[in-house]
């Protein structure tokens, strides 16, 4: 057990970083711009959010990469992997040509929604130019993983690093010159020089990148086909869950006012403390699930998931306390001064308490998720996860608040209750054991 703990945090510590300078972006971006008022906070805080609209879908499909170059290399084919980073690549480049073509529509699609002009505004500037930011950032998510899936964690965390010292210094130049579009292109600028990172390390071979020499990679469309066609399920997944959210926090939420929508992103962002690193510990729970199951060593996954499911909830829980122990603390680092944030600290109060009821539920819904994608079982959770996000939540929730008057407290009971739904649905999958007759890479391949 000790062994297994320490492997699992070899590998997750670097994730854990690499995460929390996610965490630590949204932070700096909510906190730099707060003198501005509780809309400059929503434009960046929801403005950023829906931009990663055109993310999260490349994204997890670029998590794929990691499942098949961790069962490479527990299989002993490390050297085959190299052709998976370029794979990945070809999908950054698509989601940039697809982000940058979406750039006309923001403004008309913004004006369908339940917002005041003080708001949309800014936050229609700010989408526009965080758009171009998507390419980067997919890009960071494909060769993390890459590197990520043979063992090395440490570069994603490097990439990570430079983007969030970048995203605060570029802030701290430009925001006070451009408000919240500042905050946009420091965002935009700190993806790119992440990105830079892992692209010129990756081309020459550094981190222990394998056959950075040989010109011969072996790129096919049948293996990009298998790559999507487990990966497309996992993007589908997260977008679709992602798309549920967003409908929560823009239509459901965005009817109760500018300074509702800003206490629950700054609760979000928050929040993010906690989820970031728990969900890096489950990525690196997943490296090492995936690489047994690699090598036919699938009785060693349940250990390795339990292990990864008591740290990430060991870390909720403890982030959690401060949220019930000192609220109007945390709150107080992004309210604005005057009676907007005095509202601001009040409702996020209560929000706040609600969202540490759902920590074990969102560990181990992480957890269980990654160890499944690592296994290629994507297709099943991107089902659960459809079912439940718009069958239950989307509609629970639109109906807690419009007709029932739930208001934030009955937003925020909706989405614990989807957690704990979704938890126990993952759960139940992973016990199940279906997961072992699934088998992701072809043998030919190996």
């Amino acid at each position: 057990m000790r062994a297994r703990l320490v492997t699992l945090m070899q590998l997750a510590l670097p994730m854990v970083l690499a995460r929390a300078t996610q965490s630590a972006i949204t932070f700096a971006d909510a906190i730099q711009v707060k003198h501005l008022g509780t809309n400059a906070i929503a434009a960046v805080a929801t403005g950023g959010l829906n931009t990663q609209m055109f993310v999260i879908l490349p994204m997890g499909v670029a998590f794929i990469v990691q499942s098949f170059v961790a069962q490479l290399t527990g299989r002993g084919e490390r050297g085959q992997t190299r052709r998976f980073a370029w794979y990945g690549l070809g999908l950054a480049l698509a989601s940039a040509l697809v982000a940058a073509a979406a750039i006309p529509f923001v403004g008309p699609i913004l004006h369908l929604l339940p917002y005041d002009d003080a708001l949309r505004e800014p936050m229609s500037s700010y989408m526009v130019i965080r758009l171009l930011s998507v390419g980067g950032a997919v890009g960071i998510e494909a060769l993390g993983n890459w590197y990520a899936g043979f063992g090395n964690t440490r570069m994603q965390m490097i990439a990570g690093l430079v983007t969030m010292a970048s995203a605060v210094a570029f802030n701290a130049i430009l925001i006070p010159h451009y408000g919240v579009d500042g905050a946009a292109i420091a965002s935009t600028i700190a993806s790119w020089l992440g990105f830079a990172v892992l692209a010129i390390s990756f081309r020459f071979g550094w981190g222990g990148a394998p056959g950075h020499r040989d010109e011969r990679l072996g790129l096919s469309w049948h293996e990009l086909g298998r790559v999507l066609r487990f990966g497309l399920p996992n993007g589908v997944n997260w977008l679709l869950e992602f798309t549920a959210f967003q409908l929560f926090v823009n239509v459901v939420v965005g009817e109760l006012g500018g300074t509702t929508v800003a206490a629950l992103n700054v609760v979000i962002a928050v929040n993010s403390i906690a989820f970031m690193p728990a969900f890096g510990l489950a990525s690196a729970g997943a490296i090492l699930a995936g690489q047994s199951i690699g090598a036919n060593a699938r009785d060693e996954v349940w250990p390795t998931v339990k292990l990864t499911l008591v740290c990430a909830i060991a870390w909720e829980v403890g982030i959690a306390a401060m949220y019930v122990i000192v609220p109007h603390v945390v709150l107080g680092w992004f309210a604005p001064e005057g009676i907007d944030g005095a509202t601001l600290v009040s409702l996020g109060t209560s929000m706040l308490a609600i969202s540490a009821i759902w920590q074990v539920f969102d560990a181990t819904g992480m957890t269980m998720s990654e160890t499944l994608r690592a296994a290629g079982d994507t297709a099943w959770t991107a089902g659960a996860r459809i079912v439940l996000a718009w069958l239950v939540f989307a509609p629970g929730s639109y109906i807690v608040v419009r007709y029932l008057h739930g208001g934030a407290i009955g937003a925020m009971v909706c989405l614990v209750g989807y957690l704990a739904l979704l938890a126990l649905a993952l759960a139940l999958r992973f016990r199940s054991g279906a997961w072992r007759r699934i088998e992701l890479i072809e043998p030919a391949l190996v």
